[in-house]
C-alpha cells in the first residue's frame, strides 16, 4: 500500500526474488511514482523537468506485472478479511501487505493557513511554490532542518530575499548536532540568508494573504511567502481501527514485520526496532530504498534484521553535505578535518558528516558499523 519510493522498491524486490503472484500498488497521488529529493532543489529552481522526477517509465510497471492504481487513497484496513479499502469504495484483497504510505508535513496547530503559506512534500507542492518564487517574493522558511535549509538555499540561489526561522539553537541539529549545525548557519549567512535560530513564531500577520511573522523576541519578519518545514507525520490515519500497533508510525520488529503475519511496513511510515539504535523511524531517501527491499524479503520468508547505518545527502548552494549514521543526544562532535566530523557517544562513533567530503565520509562506514573509536584522521 503506497507507491512511494519504499513501495516501488518493495514491489521490484518481490519480483526480483521470484514472486510470480498478483502484485498491486495503490497510490493516493494521481501522478506515477516519482523521486522527491529534487523537489526542494533542482526542480524548485527550474533546473529539471517533471520527466526527470519519474522513478521508472510508466509502462514498465505493467511489464513487471504490477497493477498501479493512481488516486487510490486508503481509508481502512480490515485484517480479518485481509482487505484494503480505498476512498472510491473499492475493496482490494491481499495475502501479503507492504504498508508504505509515507508521511505528510506537520502543520503547527497554532498556525493559520493563509494564502502564500506552503509546505513541500509533493510535486504539486513544488509546482505551486515555484510559481510563487517566480514573483520575486520575500521568503520566510519556518524550520531549519533538511527541507527548510534546502528550500532556503534554492530561493536564495534564485536571488530572493530569504529568512530562516528555527526554534533550535542551530540549523539541521537533529541530524547533524549543534557543532556541525553551526557550520551550516555560517554557510547560509555567507550566502546572504538572514538566519534566526532559537526563535519562536508567536503570530502570523496578514488578512487573506500572509505578510509577515511575529517572533517571541518582539521582532517581525516581513514575508510574502512562508514555507513551513517543521517535520513530517507518518500517514497512519487510515489504520486507526485496524488493530495494528501505532506509535509515531506502524510499529515493527527488527525485520520490518508488524504483529500480524503477512503484514510489513517500510519507509517514512515504519517505526522499527533497529538492533543498534533501538526503536527508530527514518524519513530519508536511502532508508526508503533499503527498507522497502528488506520488508519485501520478510514478506517472502527471508527475514533478517534490518540494521542500516543510514545515509543522507543534501545539496545547498555549491556545497554537498553527506552524513552517515546520525548524531544522537549526548554525542560529542569531533572535527577530524576542516569540514569533516565524527559523532562519538560513549567512546564509539555513531555517525559522521562532511561538507564537500563524500569520499572521506564514506570511509567511516565500517567505523560506524563496528562501533570503533573516532580516528585521528581519515588519511
Amino acid at each position: 500500500m503506497g507507491a512511494s519510493l519504499a513501495g516501488v522498491h518493495a514491489a521490484e524486490e518481490l519480483r526480483a526474488a521470484g514472486f510470480e503472484g498478483e502484485l498491486t500498488m495503490l497510490s493516493a497521488e494521481t501522478e506515477p511514482p516519482y523521486d522527491r529529493p529534487p523537489l526542494s532543489k533542482r526542480f524548485l529552481a527550474g533546473h529539471c523537468g517533471e520527466e526527470e522526477l519519474s522513478l521508472r517509465p510508466v509502462d514498465s510497471y505493467a511489464a513487471l506485472g504490477i497493477k498501479l492504481h493512481l488516486g487510490a487513497t486508503a481509508t481502512g484496513l480490515d485484517l480479518g478479511r485481509r482487505e484494503v479499502h480505498t476512498q472510491d469504495g473499492t475493496v482490494h484483497p491481499f495475502d501479503g501487505l507492504v504498508i508504505a504510505t509515507g508521511s505528510r508535513p506537520r502543520w503547527p496547530a497554532a498556525l493559520p493557513r493563509l494564502a502564500g503559506m506552503h509546505t513541500l512534500r509533493t510535486a504539486a507542492d513544488a509546482r505551486r511554490l515555484a510559481d510563487e518564487f517566480a514573483g520575486s517574493p520575500r521568503v520566510a522558511v519556518l524550520g531549519g532542518g533538511f527541507i527548510g535549509a534546502e528550500v532556503a538555499a534554492t530561493a536564495r540561489g534564485l536571488g530572493l530575499e530569504v529568512t530562516i526561522v528555527e526554534a533550535a539553537p542551530t540549523l539541521m541539529s537533529r541530524a547533524l548536532g549543534p557543532s556541525f549545525g553551526d557550520l551550516m548557519v555560517r554557510i547560509h549567512r555567507d550566502h546572504g540568508v538572514d538566519v534566526r535560530c532559537g526563535a519562536a513564531v508567536v503570530d502570523v500577520t496578514g488578512d487573506i494573504r500572509v505578510d509577515g511573522l511575529m517572533l517571541a523576541d518582539g521582532t517581525r519578519v516581513d514575508a510574502d511567502v512562508v514555507v513551513v518545514g517543521v517535520g513530517n507525520a507518518p500517514v497512519t490515519g487510515w489504520l486507526a481501527s485496524s488493530g495494528l500497533e501505532l506509535d509515531d508510525g506502524v510499529v515493527c520488529d527488527e525485520t520490518c514485520a508488524t504483529g500480524v503475519p503477512g503484514v510489513v511496513a517500510a519507509g517514512d511510515v515504519a517505526r522499527w526496532r533497529h538492533p543498534r539504535l533501538g526503536v527508530t523511524r527514518s524519513e530519508h531517501h536511502s532508508n526508503a530504498v533499503e527498507q522497502g527491499m528488506a520488508a519485501a524479503r520478510t514478506l517472502l520468508g527471508q527475514a533478517a534484521p534490518y540494521a542500516p547505518v543510514g545515509y543522507v545527502w543534501s545539496d545547498q548552494y555549491e556545497h554537498k553535505i553527506h552524513a552517515l549514521g546520525s548524531w544522537q543526544p549526548g554525542a560529542e562532535t569531533r572535527m577530524i578535518g576542516p569540514s569533516l566530523a565524527c559523532f562519538v557517544r560513549e567512546g564509539q562513533v555513531v555517525g559522521a558528516a562532511g561538507i564537500d567530503a563524500r569520499r572521506e565520509v564514506m570511509r567511516l562506514r565500517k567505523v560506524i558499523e563496528q562501533g570503533e573509536p573516532c580516528p585521528v584522521s581519515t588519511g
